[in-house]
């Protein structure tokens, strides 16, 4: 599992052109690639690992202050461009695979005590957000 995790001041994402997820203040946006053998194991640490990060600001975590996460799934985190022009996404899982990882990691962050907003799975999303810091950071599961 691959998440690319940013600090942000706010964040939208909207699907033709209706707000489906939102932060209106300080917190995390979670971009989650899913890849083929991830399961229980990687959403527990992944979900886990997200919410006690110390990426806010005065290195508090999203557990330290409550801060909302937004999470929005992305197979193209697992796309791979090292040969020729055209990425291949042969590493993505297939969406009846990642799908439910990605409601998993969400349903797991929100029993950590998380607010979670969400993006539309496989949907044409618009997302928007303001990044603090910047900080940005990529996490793979283990």
């Amino acid at each position: 599992m691959r998440a690319v995790i940013q600090r942000v001041l706010s964040a939208s994402v909207r699907v033709d052109g209706e707000v489906v997820g939102e932060l209106d203040g300080p917190g995390l946006l979670v971009y989650l690639g899913v890849t083929h053998d991830d399961g229980d194991t990687e959403v527990a640490w992944t979900a886990r690992k997200i919410w006690d990060l110390r990426l806010l600001r005065e290195e508090k975590s999203a557990s330290d202050v409550a801060a909302p996460v937004l999470v929005v799934s992305q197979f193209t985190l697992y796309g791979d461009a090292r040969k020729g022009r055209r990425p291949t996404w042969q590493a993505a899982a297939p969406g009846p695979v990642s799908e439910p990882l990605y409601d998993a990691v969400c349903a797991e962050l929100e029993r950590l005590g998380a607010r979670v907003e969400r993006g539309r799975f496989g949907a044409d999303m618009r997302v928007e957000s303001v990044n603090d810091g910047p900080i940005t950071l990529v996490l793979d599961s283990v």
